[in-house]
């Protein structure tokens, strides 16, 4: 961990506070809610790793893994339709 997390792990325990950020959870969709596409890719590549907590880390990998396989979805569709043969016009 970086030093600026454990500096916020250790204020967050001096205050008698969760170690998890709860802000975001107050202001918008929370990283493991959001829906995977354009807004989750763009919060994923944002965000500074090093600052995560183990928790946070966890819910970005969770989130970076249904991003792959949201993208991996769309990629198949297009290569059966492009195997199929149908004409797109």
């Amino acid at each position: 961990m970086s030093p600026g997390v454990v500096d916020y792990l250790f204020r967050q325990l001096v205050a008698g506070e969760p170690a998890e950020d709860v802000q975001w959870g107050r202001e918008g969709v929370a990283l493991s809610d959001q829906p995977p596409g354009a807004e989750l890719a763009r919060r994923l590549s944002e965000t500074d790793i090093d600052a995560l907590t183990p928790t946070e880390l966890f819910h970005y990998v969770r989130a970076a893994q249904r991003l792959a396989l949201w993208a991996e979805s769309l990629r198949e569709a297009a290569v059966e339709r492009y195997c199929s043969g149908a004409d797109p016009s």
